[in-house]
């Protein structure tokens, strides 16, 4: 898979540059010289980011930008490079973000390129943006969102890591979302061109307020990716145990998976006999996501790699309780015994038991929604987490 990947997807790209160094010679004797002129009073940054509409935790965190006091600071120029859908629509959206992006650095002359990536195909995708950032001598702000390290980088055959290494070198900043994932990306540049910025939620008072008044739904929330990496196998098990102690409890499982791992979870559930205790109500964002959170009592996230999940960020920022691992940025975030419970990946007897003793115990639940609440507002609210992130464009440390 990996050779299909990468010979593929290389020979995809190298077309794109071609067609791409093309239309930039044409484009760069447009007369150009007003931009020049330009006294050049606020930085101009251009961001890769994806589409807005795409589920998952990148776009939650740009999505974040748009409107806020970085727009104010900074002249920023979005170029989205990736969307949901079929194969052609993202090849398509793809070509159409390389000529953006081409475009911009050629017109718009950006000071900063900042791309947000991930592992996998992600970094493919994003090899033309570096290349052609790097060509024109723009540095280059890499935010690194993903999760699946091993496979990307530690399993991979010498060949595919040190093409990996040269890329990542061009790069004038790696963004790690926590201390764990610094020490994993030193592996591949050296340390002092990582930063730590973590990921950061925001604050819903009154809904922290409406859950202390109300009854417990004995209501569990899971938002992400239906699939073996967030732990949702285990899922079933859990519920299950639960549910011989609170026969009512109710799981949301609010996410989407390929057509296998949804098929293969709901066998599951059915197969524990918890269907009755079990919601699948597919990928949620909006007002549908708000109304989940402000009901449930606990979220549930048993994840087996992450970074700095944005869902468990989310769900804190309502003042929710959290259960999940011990793995990536999480244990920065969810204390244990404090604010809920960090627990061993796989162990669906402690998640279990945690759950419960949750859900039954009004004032220990109450406390560890309080923390939540409380762990944001010291270190991970948006605020927070733009002045970091513009002391980077400023070429200091986060």
């Amino acid at each position: 898979m990996e050779l299909f990947t990468f010979d593929i997807f290389n020979d995809y790209i190298a077309s794109c540059l071609a067609v791409l160094v093309f239309c930039w010679k044409k484009i760069a004797n447009i007369n150009n010289k007003n931009v020049g002129r330009e006294e050049r009073l606020v930085k101009r940054v251009c961001m890769v980011v994806p589409d807005r509409m795409v589920k998952g935790g990148i776009a939650a965190v740009v999505n974040g930008y748009r409107g806020s006091q970085l727009e104010k600071d900074y002249k920023i120029t979005y170029v989205e490079s990736y969307k949901d859908g079929n194969k052609i629509d993202k090849i398509l959206k793809g070509i159409c973000g390389y000529f953006h992006f081409a475009t911009v650095l050629l017109l718009k002359k950006p000071d900063i390129v900042h791309i947000h990536s991930s592992f996998g195909m992600s970094f493919y995708r994003k090899l033309p943006f570096i290349y052609m950032a790097s060509w024109r001598k723009v540095p280059i702000i890499n935010h690194i969102h993903g999760a699946d390290f091993d496979e990307f980088f530690i399993n991979a055959s010498e060949s595919k890591k040190e093409k990996i290494k040269k890329v990542y070198n061009k790069c004038d900043v790696l963004i790690a979302l926590s201390q764990e994932w610094r020490k994993r990306l030193s592996q591949i540049v050296p340390e002092e061109k990582i930063t730590i910025i973590e990921n950061y939620s925001v604050i819903r008072e009154n809904a922290l307020e409406e859950r202390m008044k109300r009854k417990c739904n004995n209501t569990v929330l899971f938002l992400g990716e239906l699939g073996k990496r967030k732990g949702c196998y285990d899922i079933p098990a859990v519920i299950e145990r639960v549910k011989r102690s609170i026969p009512n409890v109710k799981f949301v499982l609010a996410g989407a998976g390929s057509d296998n791992d949804e098929k293969a979870i709901r066998q599951l559930i059915e197969e524990k006999g918890v269907t009755a205790n079990t919601v699948f109500p597919g990928w949620v964002r909006g007002e549908t996501k708000d109304k989940l959170l402000r009901e449930a009592d606990v979220f549930f996230l048993p994840s087996y790699n992450e970074g700095m999940p944005m869902s468990v960020l989310d769900a804190m920022g309502y003042g929710l309780p959290v259960v999940s691992t011990n793995v990536g940025g999480i244990s920065k975030i969810v204390h244990d015994g404090e604010n809920g419970y960090c627990c061993e990946a796989g162990n669906t007897e402690i998640f279990a038991d945690r759950i419960i003793h949750l859900l039954s115990d009004d004032k220990w639940r109450y406390t560890a929604s309080i923390s939540s609440i409380e762990i944001v507002r010291k270190g991970y609210s948006l605020n927070a987490h733009l002045q970091r992130l513009e002391s980077v464009y400023e070429g200091g440390k986060s």
